[in-house]
């Protein structure tokens, strides 16, 4: 058994949605067999998770990242946060090596992150919410790639919006987050990503990518198609893949962002290195990309067990069957 702690010294408002003497967990790996692979389809994670992503999908629709939102002090913490992990990446240069993929200065980088992870969230969490840091830190240190094959994948990715889904769940961050949770913090992780990808050569998890689109990330698509619905200047769809649109609106879309990303990092037709994304921009509008994108993850990410397997489940995402509301 993990060891357990408790919240609470008041009634469930809407700032504190756990109840009274809330039994915080370690979280821990559930889905050991393809078999197990039924009960997490069925577990109150998948529909938090699931609907966390929905839910954000929803808020950011037709919007801009330079929209002007109302941005809370607690997300300028987690920013701040954001902030403090990438600049780590400035200490550990990347060492000369032999193997082109997989360097090894990924595994000091991330080895200082996790030092430093608990005095972070305090730093960044009201005092009341510091008996879910040992529960949710651990998607936070889980989001950035492994330590052993030093590879990043959707795997990874998942876990960081566990973590922010958690923020939720404990109530540090409100529905009135929902647009900045995307345009910053999603934004700046993705930001880290990117930079550990390319500063470290870390290789694709799983089979080169298989589970993702450009291959390392997928949830960025969803989002990022959501922003460009009912977007004029970026239809048709098809339209994500001309230069000047790239160049013009990248900073202002997530979608266009990951598609200039590709272009820097591969050579060659996009049609034959990103075939995917080649085939989508041939659907007639982006709400239909954006629905396919959402089926297409829940089949080609959430179904396999290659990367469920190491997903953890806590307190706040259980792997108990969601209830059945009568």
């Amino acid at each position: 058994m993990n060891a357990a702690s408790v919240i609470g010294d008041g009634k469930k408002t809407e700032k504190e949605p756990l109840p009274i003497n809330h039994r915080f967990l370690e979280p821990e790996r559930a889905v050991r067999t393809i078999t197990d692979m039924a009960i997490w389809e069925k577990s109150e994670a998948y529909m938090e998770y699931t609907g966390f992503i929905a839910t954000l999908n929803e808020a950011i629709k037709a919007k801009p990242l330079s929209v002007d939102c109302k941005i809370s002090e607690n997300i300028n913490k987690f920013a701040s946060m954001l902030d403090k992990i990438n600049n780590i990446i400035d200490e550990f240069p990347p060492i000369e090596q032999p193997q082109r993929f997989g360097n090894v200065a990924f595994r000091d980088w991330l080895a200082k992150v996790k030092s430093n992870s608990t005095q972070y969230l305090q730093e960044a969490l009201d005092p009341k919410l510091h008996l879910a840091i040992p529960e949710i830190k651990v998607y936070l240190e889980e989001s950035f790639g492994n330590a052993t094959r030093i590879d990043y994948g959707t795997g990874h990715e998942m876990s960081f919006i566990m973590f922010l889904c958690c923020l939720y769940k404990i109530g540090s961050l409100q529905a009135d987050d929902n647009v900045p949770t995307v345009f910053i913090l999603f934004n700046k992780y993705l930001i880290i990503a990117r930079r550990l990808q390319q500063t470290y050569r870390m290789e694709p998890a799983g089979s080169h990518g298989v589970w993702s689109l450009d291959d390392y990330q997928f949830v960025p698509f969803i989002w990022g198609s959501s922003q460009l619905i009912d977007q004029p200047r970026i239809y048709p769809p098809a339209k994500f893949l001309e230069e000047d649109i790239i160049d013009k609106y990248s900073d202002d879309y997530i979608f266009l962002s990951c598609i200039k990303y590709i272009k820097e990092v591969k050579k060659g037709p996009f049609a034959e290195h990103s075939n995917q994304l080649w085939s989508i921009s041939a659907v007639g509008s982006w709400a239909k990309i954006n629905q396919g994108l959402i089926k297409m993850y829940k089949k080609e990410v959430l179904a396999k067990f290659p990367v469920i397997q190491h997903v953890l489940f806590g307190s706040l995402l259980p792997i108990r069957r969601f209830p059945i509301q009568n």
